[in-house]
Order: C-alpha cells, then sequence, then structure tokens
C-alpha cells in the first residue's frame, strides 16, 4: 500500500484536531477525504506529508515511515496545500525549473513542458505567476506538485477557483494519474468526489466516521432514499404502504407508484415478493442512490 496511517493523533491545546484515526491507501486508488471546514482534514494532509509533526501514531508511505526518514517520504509524495504556496514574482516556467531543481528532476526542462501541458498551463506559461488567474494559479500548483513525478499525490482542494471546463479537465488529469500513482485528495464539492472517488473517507471532529466505496456509503445511509415501481395489473395502494421500511407512498398513475423508505434494497425485495404471491407483473422497478451531499450531512451534522 501506498498509505499507511495508524492511530495518528494531533492536539492544539486542548483542542484535539486529529483523534487516533487510522486508514490505509492503497496505489492506484483515488480517495476523496471529506469533513466539514476544521473537521481535521487539512491537519492529517500535513502530517502524511511531512510539513507536521504528529503527537501519537504512526504514518508510512511507500513502506517508508515519515518519522523515521522525512526526506525520503517527502521525495515520494506530491503535495498541493489548501493555501496554494506561489512566488506571484516568477515566471511560470521560472518557478516549476526551480521546483523541479529542489527535486534534483533528471531532465527537468523535459519534464518541466511535460506537466505544463499535462495540466493545460501552455497559452499562460509565458507569463508571471501574479498575472494569472485563481484558476491558473491552482494549475501552476498542480504541475508544481507533479513535476518530480511522484508516487502519491495529496491535492487539498484541487479544483478550487476553476470554472466548470477546467474542473473537467483537472478531472480527467486527475483520473489520469491515477493508473500509476497514489491520490489521496479533499473536496467541498461533492460532485468532483462522486465523479472521480469509488472510495470516500469523512472525517468529522478530528474522528473518521466513514471509510467505504461509495456505492455502498449511499446505499447504507439512514437517509430518505426513492424506490419507483410499476405494476401490469392494478394495486392497492394500502398494500405498499404496509411494507417495511416505507414511509410514505406516492401514486405516480393509475400503476406506478413512488415508495419512501431507508432500505431502498429490502423494499425492492418486498416488491418482488409480493408481485409472487399475488400473481402481479412488476414492469419496472428502479431505486434511486442518495447523493454524496446527503451522506456527508448524515454523518457529520449534529
Amino acid at each position: 500500500m501506498s498509505i499507511l496511517v495508524s492511530n495518528l493523533t494531533k492536539q492544539y491545546g486542548a483542542q484535539t484536531a486529529v483523534n487516533n484515526i487510522s486508514f490505509k491507501v492503497n496505489k492506484g486508488e483515488i480517495v476523496g477525504f471529506l469533513g466539514p471546514n476544521g473537521a481535521g482534514k487539512s491537519t492529517t494532509m500535513k502530517m502524511i506529508t511531512g510539513y507536521l509533526a504528529s503527537d501519537a501514531g504512526n504514518i508510512e508511505v511507500c513502506g517508508i515511515a515519515t518519522n523515521e526518514t522525512n526526506i525520503e517520504t517527502k521525495k515520494k509524495i506530491g503535495y498541493l496545500p489548501e493555501a496554494n504556496p506561489l512566488y506571484i514574482d516568477m515566471y511560470v516556467r521560472e518557478y516549476l525549473a526551480f521546483i523541479a531543481g529542489v527535486h534534483h528532476v533528471p531532465d527537468s526542462k523535459k519534464r518541466m513542458e511535460e506537466v505544463i501541458v499535462t495540466v493545460g498551463l501552455t497559452p499562460e506559461s509565458h507569463k508571471k505567476i501574479g498575472q494569472l488567474s485563481k484558476g491558473y494559479k491552482q494549475r501552476v500548483g498542480l504541475a508544481a506538485a507533479m513535476v518530480h513525478n511522484p508516487e502519491v499525490l495529496i491535492l487539498d482542494e484541487p479544483t478550487s477557483g476553476l470554472d466548470p471546463n477546467q474542473i473537467v479537465e483537472i478531472r480527467n488529469v486527475i483520473k489520469a494519474l491515477a493508473q500509476d500513482k497514489t491520490i489521496l485528495f479533499s473536496s467541498h464539492i461533492m460532485q468532483e468526489v462522486e465523479a472521480i472517488c469509488d472510495r470516500v473517507i469523512i472525517i468529522n471532529k478530528g474522528n473518521i466516521v466513514a471509510d467505504d466505496r461509495l456505492s455502498n456509503l449511499q446505499q447504507n445511509t439512514t437517509c430518505q432514499q426513492q424506490v419507483t415501481v410499476e405494476f401490469k395489473e392494478e394495486v392497492n395502494i394500502e398494500e405498499l404502504k404496509r411494507l417495511q421500511t416505507v414511509s410514505a407512498v406516492t401514486q405516480l398513475s393509475t400503476f406506478h407508484f413512488q415508495l419512501t423508505t431507508t432500505d431502498a434494497e429490502s423494499v425492492k425485495k418486498q416488491l418482488l415478493q409480493l408481485s409472487i404471491e399475488n400473481n402481479r407483473n412488476i414492469v419496472s422497478l428502479q431505486s434511486q442512490s442518495q447523493s454524496l451531499e446527503n451522506v456527508f450531512r448524515e454523518l457529520t451534522q449534529g
């Protein structure tokens, strides 16, 4: 595995920012690291990258313990922090050449041009960083995180400041990079996480409250879900209201109903059983998974 976090803790005085958390991220995974403001996301990312020391626990990056060889693990990581630190008086190529030099990148000029193309910086690459829009500054930060070709990318709000077209472009870059890299990234844009990630880790008040595949989280939530069913024959709506976990039934047409439930899969099974026992035919049966936003709210509110 590329990232292994074990019993990680960080305190600021009396406040526990990160409370004894553990998780792992395997090579080739794109994992969304989510949480409300102040939940401990950025603090955790800073500890993984070695920019912040932990108070307790262990971190391994590509099999190397960060508390033993911090410099070696930093070589394995590309980091784009939430507050993207850039030298605004430097030209784009000048800055990337400087970062490549810090990492002793071989054939740095060639590599620098590769990442400029990859993140879509070519049209603005002749300018000073201070002349760029926020979106293009974000691309410079992403290019700097990638220039030494790290095995692990830690991206804290990588699409911040980008317009919808740029977001799609960066999303495609992240997906392509995941073919041979491990990516842990945070975002407040739930649609981005749904589009990129198969797995999500949610942290709240310093504690991990979810770590699972996105599809499992959407199915296992107690949020209200919708099941729509259409029968070939007439059905008494009262029969549908008596199904377990169904809280409401709306009749959409003569044979078409929408059921509100907290367990869509269970309701679908009950509907199939009902049709068999009463010799009724189901024309269509569909359920709608909860959005990640609803899952997030359920796990982090209150």
